[in-house]
């Protein structure tokens, strides 16, 4: 039967989004949460992962825009924070990003996750997608055959009529339009990848009323992202999106709109 992986980025990105994170996937909310290791909060938050019930995966989520990194990146990050996603893109796509910096970080992220998790995540994917760009695609996925080669990788694309399906068609097709090609990337380096994708939205809105779409004809792994938290933290443009995701989320019978969708969840 096909499954649904219902999954919360951006743990660690604060305190309150931790909490709100955990809490959801301890309620039967959630079945998976990727992990922003490089954040200060991550070896402290990293308790909040101890007592998940036993279906919920923990994967990292790589971040290469907008944070701090954990090593000294100076042809990224000359002024010590990460570039946001749009000029990385554009680098990335020309050939311009300085690789083995790149690889170093992604390395100590790695490590930052084995160090708080004592194991290796269960998945890996980046923050706004970066994993899938020209160049940096291919250093996640050595590391991860390397260091996690049971994990899974995301591929943030689906099928044209799939996405159709889906709210938000022009952000889909952005995202996979970078992805291309990832999943046979992936397979040269015997990973395996999800076989459906969806979750795009404005951040705004009536995010329980949006749910129920993002099941629209789904894979037979389909990953459904969300990000649920709550606070406010400086720069975060989804703060309240983030309290609406929680809000929702609690609410809504995952479970049985799983089922109405022919997948299983939370197994």
């Amino acid at each position: 039967m096909p499954r649904l992986i219902l999954c919360a980025d951006d743990f660690a990105f604060s305190r309150e989004v931790s909490e709100t994170i955990a809490a959801l996937a301890r309620a039967g909310k959630l079945n998976a949460t990727g992990c922003m290791t490089l954040m200060p909060g991550w070896p402290r938050d990293a308790a909040l992962l101890a007592d998940l019930p036993p279906t919920v995966q923990v994967g990292l989520h790589l971040t290469l825009t907008q944070e701090q990194p954990l090593t000294v990146i100076p042809g990224l990050a000359p002024a010590g924070t990460l570039p946001d996603i749009d000029p990385l893109t554009v680098r990335a796509m020309l050939r311009r990003v300085p690789l083995a910096e790149i690889a170093g970080e992604v390395a100590a992220q790695f490590d930052a996750f084995v160090a708080a998790m004592g194991r290796p995540p269960d998945f890996v994917d980046a923050h706004q997608h970066a994993h899938t760009l020209p160049g940096i695609r291919e250093i996640v996925l050595a590391e991860t055959a390397s260091r996690a080669p049971d994990a899974w990788v995301r591929v943030c694309s689906d099928s044209l009529r799939a996405m159709a399906a889906r709210p938000f068609l022009g952000k889909a097709i952005g995202s996979a339009f970078h992805a291309r090609g990832l999943g046979r990337a992936a397979a040269r380096h015997g990973l395996r990848c999800n076989d459906g994708f969806a979750g795009h939205y404005g951040f705004a809105g009536d995010y329980g009323a949006l749910f129920p779409r993002f099941l629209r004809r789904p894979g037979a792994l389909h990953v459904v992202m969300c990000h649920p938290g709550a606070g406010e933290r400086e720069g975060d443009g989804i703060a309240a999106a983030r309290r609406g995701e929680a809000a929702a989320l609690h609410a809504l019978p995952v479970a049985a709109l799983a089922a109405a969708a022919g997948l299983a969840f939370p197994a």
